[in-house]
């Protein structure tokens, strides 16, 4: 399928109902308003369509650039390529999620992610903090630098109650994702928890609340469900 064509797919899928919820958690920009599970299916007739992604993500449409980062092979994608999705998400759907999906499946992600995280700008800050938890949920602990790791749990301590608006969400679940997928820091990570407390911050027009991340890891322990990788952090 070409470009013209997925765009005219993804555009007879719009649903005004979840345009209007996604507006209401921040997105100003182009959208249709497709749902996931309909993306999916137009997904499934270009699988493994790696320019297509590229050119999907340029549109600039929400919609056909969160498809991309369902699409997209972030191992053949260049730090280049990589950096460039971080600058231009403009919304957390994208910087949260699609970008740190994509992200984490590249052979050097941390880099990336430690970079991002130090950017003044929110966005790309935010994606930094995801793109790690993401790493942290789908490597092997042996491939992660646990004692890096400890060091950012201390970091977020400090840093966390002063951060811009989104990069304080993404770094509570980034303490949360110690807790739940490294089992040897599941106790650094409730100390840290439990030390930061409630995080605050602006959901925009939604009920959505924030995740104490005591609670969270505490009813992921109980589960036994600690350190359980995923195959995937993409969604």
């Amino acid at each position: 399928m070409q470009l013209q064509e997925v765009m005219a797919e993804l555009k007879a899928l719009g649903n005004k109902q979840t345009v209007k919820i996604y507006r209401n958690h921040g997105a100003n920009g182009d959208m249709y308003g497709v749902k996931i599970g309909d993306m999916k299916k137009v997904l499934r007739k270009v699988k493994g369509d790696q320019d297509l992604a590229m050119q999907l993500w340029d549109t600039n449409n929400s919609d056909a650039m969160y498809m991309a980062g369902l699409l997209a092979d972030g191992s053949k994608m260049t730090k280049t390529q990589l950096n460039h999705w971080a600058k231009t998400a403009w919304w957390d759907m994208l910087s949260e999620c699609s970008v740190p999906g994509v992200a984490s499946e590249n052979d050097d992600p941390v880099s990336l992610a430690k970079k991002w995280m130090k950017s003044k700008k929110e966005n790309v800050a935010a994606c930094g903090w995801c793109t790690y938890a993401a790493v942290l949920s789908i490597r092997p602990d042996d491939e992660l630098d646990l004692a890096e790791i400890k060091s950012l749990l201390k970091q977020v301590e400090a840093e966390v109650h002063d951060a811009p608006n989104r990069v304080r969400l993404c770094m509570n679940s980034f303490v949360i994702c110690v807790g739940t997928y490294i089992k040897p820091l599941l106790r650094n990570a409730k100390a840290s928890a439990k030390r930061i407390g409630k995080v605050d911050a602006d959901m925009g027009n939604t009920s959505c609340k924030i995740p104490l991340a005591t609670d969270y890891i505490d009813k992921v322990d109980s589960m036994g469900r600690v350190g359980k990788k995923r195959k995937t952090a993409k969604c």
